[in-house]
C-alpha cells in the first residue's frame, strides 16, 4: 500500500510541475500571438518623406504637390487603407479614401490638389503641411499607430 501511495504522490507532483509549466507558457504564447497581430499591420510603413520644399511661401499648387510622404505595402497583399489616417506633429490629419494598395508597392500623399491616381494621392490642402523638424504617424482605422518617422532632429528616426 506505500509503494501505491508513493506512486500516487509522485503522480501528482508531476501533474503539478506540468501545471505550472504550462501557466508559465500562456503568457508567452499570448505575448506571440499579440506580436503576431501586429506583424500584419508591420507590412504598411512610411517611407521617403519631402517636406518643406524649398519655397516655403510659395503656396502654388505645384509646389504644395511637391511636399509628399510616401507608404509603402512592403507584404505581398493588397491592404485597403480606407479609414487610416496620416498626421503631423501639429495635429493636422489626412483620412485616406477608399484606396487599395497593392502588395510590394507604394503611394505619395501629397500636400496640394490633384486627381487620386494609384500612386499619387492628394490632401487638397491650400497650405504646407510638412516642416523641416515634424513627425509623420500612420494609424490604422482604430487609431493604432502602424508607423512614425520622424526628422529634424538628431536626423531622421524611424519606429515602426
Amino acid at each position: 500500500m506505500s509503494a501505491s501511495l508513493a506512486t500516487r504522490r509522485a503522480l501528482a507532483a508531476l501533474l503539478a510541475a506540468g501545471t505550472l509549466v504550462g501557466a508559465a507558457a500562456l503568457p508567452a504564447a499570448a505575448d506571440d500571438h499579440r506580436r503576431d497581430q501586429r506583424g500584419r499591420h508591420s507590412a504598411l510603413v512610411i517611407g521617403d518623406v519631402q517636406y518643406d520644399s524649398p519655397n516655403r511661401g510659395d503656396r502654388s499648387n505645384r509646389a504644395l504637390n511637391r511636399e509628399w510622404v510616401e507608404i509603402k505595402n512592403t507584404g505581398r497583399g493588397s491592404v485597403n487603407l480606407r479609414g487610416y489616417t496620416l498626421t503631423d506633429q501639429q495635429g493636422n490629419r489626412y483620412r485616406f479614401p477608399d484606396f487599395r494598395l497593392e502588395g510590394r508597392s507604394a503611394v505619395k500623399v501629397h500636400t496640394g490638389q490633384g486627381r487620386d491616381t494609384r500612386h499619387d494621392l492628394y490632401q487638397d490642402r491650400n497650405r504646407q503641411v510638412w516642416n523641416d523638424r515634424d513627425t509623420a504617424t500612420l494609424r490604422d482605422t482604430r487609431g493604432n499607430v502602424v508607423d512614425t518617422e520622424s526628422w529634424g532632429r538628431r536626423g531622421h528616426q524611424h519606429r515602426g
